[in-house]
Protein backbone atom coordinates (compact mmCIF):
# COMPACT_ATOMS: atom_id res chain seq x y z
CA UNK A 1 0.00 0.00 0.00
CA UNK A 2 2.91 2.32 -0.83
CA UNK A 3 1.88 5.91 -1.43
CA UNK A 4 -1.53 5.37 0.88
CA UNK A 5 -0.96 3.95 3.85
CA UNK A 6 0.64 4.53 6.82
CA UNK A 7 1.88 7.64 5.40
CA UNK A 8 -0.53 9.40 2.26
CA UNK A 9 1.24 12.37 1.20
CA UNK A 10 -1.89 14.50 0.21
CA UNK A 11 -2.51 14.54 4.25
CA UNK A 12 0.02 17.16 5.00
CA UNK A 13 -0.61 19.95 3.82
CA UNK A 14 -0.96 22.69 6.50
CA UNK A 15 -4.06 23.98 6.55
CA UNK A 16 -4.81 27.79 4.99
CA UNK A 17 -4.54 30.42 7.75
CA UNK A 18 -2.75 27.91 10.11
CA UNK A 19 -0.33 29.44 12.58
CA UNK A 20 0.43 26.86 14.76
CA UNK A 21 0.30 25.30 18.23
CA UNK A 22 0.38 26.52 21.73
CA UNK A 23 3.27 27.94 23.15
CA UNK A 24 4.96 27.24 19.61
CA UNK A 25 5.58 23.48 19.76
CA UNK A 26 6.10 21.56 16.92
CA UNK A 27 3.23 19.40 16.93
CA UNK A 28 0.49 18.26 18.98
CA UNK A 29 0.43 14.68 20.92
CA UNK A 30 -2.74 13.16 21.44
CA UNK A 31 -3.34 9.86 23.02
CA UNK A 32 -6.41 8.00 23.00
CA UNK A 33 -7.80 4.51 24.22
CA UNK A 34 -10.95 2.82 22.74
CA UNK A 35 -12.25 0.54 25.53
CA UNK A 36 -14.02 -2.61 23.74
CA UNK A 37 -15.53 -4.69 26.80
CA UNK A 38 -14.57 -5.86 29.99
CA UNK A 39 -11.28 -6.89 29.96
CA UNK A 40 -10.39 -3.37 28.73
CA UNK A 41 -11.91 -1.59 31.60
CA UNK A 42 -10.17 -3.94 34.47
CA UNK A 43 -6.94 -2.61 32.23
CA UNK A 44 -8.10 1.00 32.20
CA UNK A 45 -6.17 2.85 35.72
CA UNK A 46 -2.99 0.62 35.12
CA UNK A 47 -2.91 2.20 31.78
CA UNK A 48 -3.33 5.77 33.13
CA UNK A 49 -0.96 5.55 35.71
CA UNK A 50 1.79 4.34 33.43
CA UNK A 51 0.71 7.52 31.35
CA UNK A 52 0.58 9.73 34.43
CA UNK A 53 4.17 8.15 35.24
CA UNK A 54 5.34 9.74 31.97
CA UNK A 55 3.77 12.98 32.45
CA UNK A 56 1.37 12.30 30.00
CA UNK A 57 -2.21 12.58 29.65
CA UNK A 58 -4.65 10.88 27.47
CA UNK A 59 -8.59 10.47 26.84
CA UNK A 60 -10.92 6.76 27.44
CA UNK A 61 -14.04 6.04 25.42
CA UNK A 62 -16.57 3.84 26.83
CA UNK A 63 -19.22 1.90 25.15
CA UNK A 64 -22.22 2.84 27.01
CA UNK A 65 -24.21 -0.03 26.70
CA UNK A 66 -22.20 -3.18 26.06
CA UNK A 67 -20.52 -3.57 28.92
CA UNK A 68 -20.65 -2.66 33.02
CA UNK A 69 -18.52 0.88 33.60
CA UNK A 70 -18.43 2.29 37.35
CA UNK A 71 -19.11 5.58 38.08
CA UNK A 72 -15.58 5.35 39.86
CA UNK A 73 -13.52 4.36 37.20
CA UNK A 74 -14.35 7.17 35.22
CA UNK A 75 -13.96 9.53 38.28
CA UNK A 76 -10.80 8.50 38.61
CA UNK A 77 -9.26 8.76 35.35
CA UNK A 78 -11.05 12.71 35.08
CA UNK A 79 -9.74 13.31 39.01
CA UNK A 80 -6.07 12.47 37.49
CA UNK A 81 -6.26 14.53 34.54
CA UNK A 82 -7.74 12.00 32.25
CA UNK A 83 -10.69 12.88 29.95
CA UNK A 84 -13.96 10.24 29.25
CA UNK A 85 -15.84 10.19 25.96
CA UNK A 86 -18.46 8.05 24.53
CA UNK A 87 -17.52 5.27 22.16
CA UNK A 88 -20.84 4.85 20.17
CA UNK A 89 -23.56 3.08 21.91
CA UNK A 90 -23.65 -0.73 21.60
CA UNK A 91 -20.48 -1.15 19.25
CA UNK A 92 -22.56 -3.24 17.02
CA UNK A 93 -22.15 -1.62 13.72
CA UNK A 94 -26.31 -0.56 13.44
CA UNK A 95 -25.70 2.89 14.37
CA UNK A 96 -25.05 4.33 11.00
CA UNK A 97 -26.49 1.80 9.11
CA UNK A 98 -29.34 4.66 8.43
CA UNK A 99 -30.57 8.00 9.39
CA UNK A 100 -33.59 6.84 10.65
CA UNK A 101 -31.34 4.21 12.87
CA UNK A 102 -28.99 7.17 13.95
CA UNK A 103 -31.62 9.62 15.14
CA UNK A 104 -33.52 6.40 17.01
CA UNK A 105 -30.26 6.25 19.03
CA UNK A 106 -28.68 9.71 19.60
CA UNK A 107 -30.76 10.88 22.07
CA UNK A 108 -29.62 7.90 24.14
CA UNK A 109 -26.07 8.64 23.34
CA UNK A 110 -26.57 12.57 24.36
CA UNK A 111 -28.11 11.43 27.71
CA UNK A 112 -24.67 9.36 28.29
CA UNK A 113 -22.76 12.58 26.79
CA UNK A 114 -24.51 14.95 29.77
CA UNK A 115 -24.56 12.36 32.38
CA UNK A 116 -20.74 11.84 31.82
CA UNK A 117 -19.55 15.21 31.03
CA UNK A 118 -17.99 14.14 28.19
CA UNK A 119 -18.10 16.45 24.98
CA UNK A 120 -16.25 14.00 22.24
CA UNK A 121 -17.59 10.63 20.90
CA UNK A 122 -16.31 8.01 18.60
CA UNK A 123 -18.22 5.36 16.33
CA UNK A 124 -17.21 1.56 16.69
CA UNK A 125 -15.33 0.39 13.35
CA UNK A 126 -15.27 4.25 12.75
CA UNK A 127 -18.30 4.46 10.69
CA UNK A 128 -19.97 7.68 10.18
CA UNK A 129 -21.75 10.66 9.00
CA UNK A 130 -20.47 13.55 9.78
CA UNK A 131 -23.64 15.98 8.63
CA UNK A 132 -25.50 13.77 11.06
CA UNK A 133 -23.34 14.21 14.01
CA UNK A 134 -24.50 17.69 14.13
CA UNK A 135 -27.38 16.07 16.41
CA UNK A 136 -25.24 15.27 18.93
CA UNK A 137 -24.19 17.53 22.03
CA UNK A 138 -20.43 17.14 21.33
CA UNK A 139 -17.72 19.44 20.80
CA UNK A 140 -15.37 17.17 18.78
CA UNK A 141 -16.05 14.09 16.80
CA UNK A 142 -12.91 11.14 16.28
CA UNK A 143 -14.19 8.87 14.26
CA UNK A 144 -12.59 9.57 10.87
CA UNK A 145 -8.02 9.29 10.04
CA UNK A 146 -6.02 10.55 7.51
CA UNK A 147 -5.23 7.29 6.14
CA UNK A 148 -6.45 3.59 6.70
CA UNK A 149 -7.42 1.27 3.73
CA UNK A 150 -8.61 -0.96 6.70
CA UNK A 151 -11.54 0.61 7.45
CA UNK A 152 -14.58 -0.81 6.57
CA UNK A 153 -15.35 2.78 5.74
CA UNK A 154 -11.91 3.39 4.15
CA UNK A 155 -11.80 7.16 2.67
CA UNK A 156 -9.67 9.07 5.03
CA UNK A 157 -10.08 12.62 5.55
CA UNK A 158 -6.30 13.67 3.62
CA UNK A 159 -5.21 15.67 6.79
CA UNK A 160 -3.30 15.16 9.64
CA UNK A 161 -4.76 18.62 10.92
CA UNK A 162 -7.67 19.15 12.73
CA UNK A 163 -10.89 19.91 11.00
CA UNK A 164 -14.00 22.01 11.64
CA UNK A 165 -17.10 21.05 10.64
CA UNK A 166 -19.64 23.52 10.28
CA UNK A 167 -23.91 23.43 10.08
CA UNK A 168 -24.81 23.05 6.77
CA UNK A 169 -27.73 26.30 8.31
CA UNK A 170 -27.05 28.34 10.67
CA UNK A 171 -24.01 28.71 12.57
CA UNK A 172 -22.11 26.21 15.18
CA UNK A 173 -20.54 22.56 14.31
CA UNK A 174 -17.89 20.38 15.80
CA UNK A 175 -14.16 19.96 15.52
CA UNK A 176 -13.09 16.72 13.63
CA UNK A 177 -10.07 14.11 14.91
CA UNK A 178 -8.60 12.10 12.34
CA UNK A 179 -6.59 9.38 14.02
CA UNK A 180 -3.33 9.71 12.29
CA UNK A 181 -1.37 7.04 13.09
CA UNK A 182 -2.26 2.86 12.81
CA UNK A 183 -4.12 1.46 15.22
CA UNK A 184 -2.34 -0.50 17.45
CA UNK A 185 -4.95 -3.48 16.77
CA UNK A 186 -4.01 -3.22 12.85
CA UNK A 187 0.24 -2.96 13.74
CA UNK A 188 0.36 -5.78 16.75
CA UNK A 189 -2.27 -8.12 16.75
CA UNK A 190 -3.59 -8.26 12.84
CA UNK A 191 -0.11 -7.09 10.87
CA UNK A 192 2.16 -8.89 13.91
CA UNK A 193 4.37 -6.31 14.31
CA UNK A 194 7.18 -6.78 16.64
CA UNK A 195 8.34 -3.09 16.86
CA UNK A 196 6.28 0.17 16.78
CA UNK A 197 8.83 1.50 13.65
CA UNK A 198 5.57 2.42 11.83
CA UNK A 199 4.57 4.55 14.25
CA UNK A 200 8.31 6.54 14.49
CA UNK A 201 8.58 7.28 11.39
CA UNK A 202 4.75 8.60 10.67
CA UNK A 203 5.00 10.31 13.37
CA UNK A 204 8.70 11.91 11.92
CA UNK A 205 6.69 12.68 8.84
CA UNK A 206 4.05 14.18 10.34
CA UNK A 207 6.60 16.75 13.12
CA UNK A 208 7.88 17.89 9.58
CA UNK A 209 4.47 18.83 8.87
CA UNK A 210 3.40 20.73 12.50
CA UNK A 211 0.34 18.73 12.19
CA UNK A 212 -1.34 15.97 15.01
CA UNK A 213 -0.01 12.94 15.97
CA UNK A 214 -2.92 10.72 17.26
CA UNK A 215 -3.07 7.80 18.37
CA UNK A 216 -5.88 5.02 19.10
CA UNK A 217 -5.01 2.28 21.14
CA UNK A 218 -6.77 -0.03 22.88
CA UNK A 219 -6.13 -1.45 26.58
CA UNK A 220 -8.14 -4.78 26.07
CA UNK A 221 -5.68 -5.92 23.37
CA UNK A 222 -2.51 -4.66 25.79
CA UNK A 223 -0.78 -7.57 27.77
CA UNK A 224 0.68 -7.17 31.05
CA UNK A 225 2.96 -9.38 32.79
CA UNK A 226 1.18 -12.15 35.22
CA UNK A 227 -0.92 -13.98 33.20
CA UNK A 228 -0.67 -15.78 29.23
CA UNK A 229 -0.75 -13.95 26.67
CA UNK A 230 -3.96 -14.37 24.23
CA UNK A 231 -3.83 -14.37 20.50
CA UNK A 232 -5.66 -10.79 20.09
CA UNK A 233 -2.99 -8.97 22.54
CA UNK A 234 0.36 -7.53 22.12
CA UNK A 235 3.22 -6.72 24.74
CA UNK A 236 2.10 -3.35 26.59
CA UNK A 237 5.54 -2.45 26.70
CA UNK A 238 5.33 -1.85 22.70
CA UNK A 239 3.26 1.02 23.79
CA UNK A 240 5.41 2.47 26.76
CA UNK A 241 8.28 1.76 24.24
CA UNK A 242 7.24 3.75 22.23
CA UNK A 243 5.57 6.82 24.41
CA UNK A 244 9.12 6.70 26.02
CA UNK A 245 10.95 7.16 22.89
CA UNK A 246 8.47 10.31 22.09
CA UNK A 247 9.66 12.02 25.45
CA UNK A 248 13.57 11.20 24.34
CA UNK A 249 13.38 11.98 20.69
CA UNK A 250 11.14 15.24 21.08
CA UNK A 251 11.33 16.28 24.67
CA UNK A 252 9.59 19.72 24.67
CA UNK A 253 8.43 19.79 21.05
CA UNK A 254 5.16 18.65 21.45
CA UNK A 255 1.66 19.72 23.35
CA UNK A 256 0.60 16.30 24.54
CA UNK A 257 -3.06 17.27 24.64
CA UNK A 258 -6.56 16.20 25.87
CA UNK A 259 -9.02 15.52 23.07
CA UNK A 260 -11.54 18.34 24.29
CA UNK A 261 -8.08 20.61 24.90
CA UNK A 262 -7.09 20.60 20.72
CA UNK A 263 -10.85 20.49 19.87
CA UNK A 264 -11.10 24.16 21.60
CA UNK A 265 -7.60 25.38 20.50
CA UNK A 266 -8.83 24.46 17.08
CA UNK A 267 -12.17 26.22 17.35
CA UNK A 268 -11.22 29.44 18.45
CA UNK A 269 -8.23 30.01 15.66
CA UNK A 270 -9.27 28.20 12.51
CA UNK A 271 -13.60 27.71 12.87
CA UNK A 272 -13.70 30.26 10.26
CA UNK A 273 -10.64 29.64 7.52
CA UNK A 274 -11.15 25.38 7.30
CA UNK A 275 -14.96 25.58 7.40
CA UNK A 276 -14.87 26.06 3.47
CA UNK A 277 -12.57 23.55 2.41
CA UNK A 278 -13.65 20.10 2.54
CA UNK A 279 -16.98 17.99 1.68
CA UNK A 280 -18.49 16.23 4.64
CA UNK A 281 -20.39 12.98 3.94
Amino acid sequence: MTGVWPINERAGGRPVGWKGWPSGKAFAFVLTHDVEGGRGVQRCLRLAKMEQALNLVSSFNFVPEKYPLSAEVRNELVANGFEVGVHDLRHDGRLFRSEKEFLRQVGRINRYLRSWHAVGFRSGSMYHSLPWMHNMEIEYDSSTFDTDPFEPQPEGMDTVFPLWVPREHGDGGYVELPYTLPQDMTLFVILRHRDSRFWKDKVEWIVERGGMVLLISHPDYMHWSGDRRRIDEYEAGLYEDFLRYIEEKYRDRYWNALPMQVARYWKGCMAGPQAARHDFR
